[in-house]
């Protein structure tokens, strides 16, 4: 692999995803509000590059191997990391910890079906709903995670953070049901 590819600024901004999510779990070991406004802040940093990696490797074509390991890694451990910490801190609690497992558990699963499947060289497309699933599931954790901090601000903040978590997590469902099923024929025939 050459060194244009490893350090191309797309890879980079997955790097830096990567980096955010022990810089965001760090957070979760201060006291007060500030550390919770750090934690949002690099979350929708690391969140934003979660565009721009893929857009610019498309627009400026440094397309690599490298990046479409490395990017859905890094995003699924930027939502496990937040949701267990947020869990951990009792943000997310009761009820609402199933919307939490199910997003979890369709991250393990799809991860595990295309692993799968790209061992029979069958490619499994990111739909448009799938998209919005994960912009709904990163507005969730962004709202979770100003949690407390943000009540002191918009009294909501948690409750809406809970409202689109729930959301996330059916649109998980459906999603999680719709790569299944693309892959179900592949499965049987093995």
């Amino acid at each position: 692999m050459s060194r244009q590819i490893v350090f191309s600024l797309p890879n980079i901004l997955t790097y830096g995803r990567i980096l955010a999510v022990p810089a965001v779990a760090a957070c979760f070991y201060f006291d007060g509000i500030t550390p919770r406004w750090i934690a949002l802040g690099i979350f929708v940093v690391a969140a934003i590059t979660d565009f721009f990696d893929g857009y610019l490797a498309r627009a400026w074509q440094q397309q690599s191997a490298l990046g479409r390991m490395l990017d859905p890694i890094a995003d699924k451990l930027l939502v496990s990391v937040c949701l267990l910490m947020l869990a951990a801190d009792g943000t997310i609690w009761g009820w609402s910890m199933i919307a939490a497992i199910i997003i979890l558990c369709r991250e393990i699963l799809v991860s595990g079906l295309r692993e799968f499947l790209a061992e029979l060289q069958v490619s499994v497309p990111v739909t448009q709903l799938a998209k919005w699933k994960t912009t709904v599931q990163l507005v969730a954790i962004a709202f979770l995670l100003a949690g407390p901090a943000g009540d002191t601000v918009f009294q909501y903040t948690t409750l809406t953070g809970l409202i689109a978590l729930w959301l996330a997590a059916l649109l998980t469902l459906y999603t999680g049901y719709d790569y299944f099923r693309a892959g179900i024929g592949h499965l049987i025939t093995e």
